[in-house]
């Protein structure tokens, strides 16, 4: 059957919102997966020395994207005050979030990150001057809502390494309004320096504490490292392409990978308040999706981001 060229065009281009938003779905969807991991290995591992052997894979993998041109990246970088802050920002959010896990359940640190979205738009509101209203602000809360009716935070959610992890998500959306305003630098560029300062820091630190590993682990880790190079592309293509306050909310996806991977690799058995929970979550991020699409259609597109 021959069909007509016009039935292989799109009748309407994606918006850079919604593509933002499927970044931002698939980068939690790669962090979930990272998460369990780090979560076996942080028990018999220093959290440093685990960002040293995985940043390493992780610059391996970034070093050709940067040197195909010429490091050109490198050399041309704007606000690089910001990006150093971005950087020190990635850095403390990883290792605080390493450091909770360490202490807490992966569902209970899992709980305070996800108080992320709220943070983030307030903050963009704020700081970037973007209108956040009312429909968003609601679905937001619905969403955080649903979080806690999924995971039911238990006693350790006081807890001291609770509050790191909430040190932590405060980090994390301070990270993504920096990112927003250094949309137009590389994306390569912004996943090299987030990698770069974990691969220092922990190298560093693992000079003065250091646990033999054995090769599997190593060769594990680096793995990882490569698999963490792509959800960082992807979360910051995210935020180059989308308003933080409308892709933030999208982090609600984790309780869902949570119910499942926890049921795959722990065998823990979803209970009805966490099905409740979750339902609601992705409701509130249906919502903001159709609510995106409608608000697109009636404004022009921003300018192009810069494309790597």
């Amino acid at each position: 059957m021959n069909f007509p060229p016009r039935f292989f065009r799109r009748t309407t281009p994606l918006s850079s919102a919604l593509s933002g938003i499927l970044f931002m779905l698939a980068a939690m969807t790669i962090f979930s997966l990272v998460n369990v991991f780090s979560k076996m290995m942080v028990a018999a591992y220093p959290p440093a020395q685990l960002f040293f052997i995985r940043g390493f894979g992780a610059i391996a993998t970034l070093l050709p994207f940067l040197a195909r041109e010429n490091f050109a990246a490198v050399r041309n970088v704007p606000r690089p005050g910001l990006q150093v802050l971005r950087m020190m920002l990635s850095v403390s959010d990883g290792m605080l979030f390493f450091t909770a896990i360490k202490y807490i359940p992966l569902a209970d640190a899992t709980t305070c990150y996800l108080a992320a979205p709220i943070f983030v738009t307030a903050f963009s509101a704020i700081f970037l001057r973007e209108h956040v209203g009312w429909r968003r602000w609601s679905a937001v809360a619905a969403g955080f809502v649903g979080v806690l009716i999924a995971l039911r935070p238990t006693g350790a959610a006081i807890s001291w390494p609770a509050l790191i992890a909430l040190a932590g998500c405060l980090c994390q959306s301070i990270f993504m309004i920096v990112t927003r305003y250094v949309r137009g630098t590389s994306n390569i560029f912004l996943a090299t320096t987030q990698v770069v300062g974990s691969f220092a820091f922990g190298g560093i630190v693992s000079a003065f504490i250091f646990v033999q590993p054995t090769w599997i682990l190593v060769v594990a880790l680096l793995i990882s490292g490569v698999v963490n190079v792509a959800a960082v592309l992807c979360l910051n293509r995210s935020l180059i392409l989308a308003p933080a306050s409308v892709v933030a909310p999208f982090q609600y996806t984790m309780i869902v990978w949570a119910i499942v991977l926890g049921f795959l690799v722990f065998g823990d058995v979803p209970s009805a308040n966490t099905m409740l929970g979750a339902g609601i979550v992705a409701c509130a991020g249906i919502y903001i999706f159709i609510r995106e699409q409608k608000v697109t259609r009636r404004e022009p597109e921003p300018n192009p981001p810069t494309v790597v």
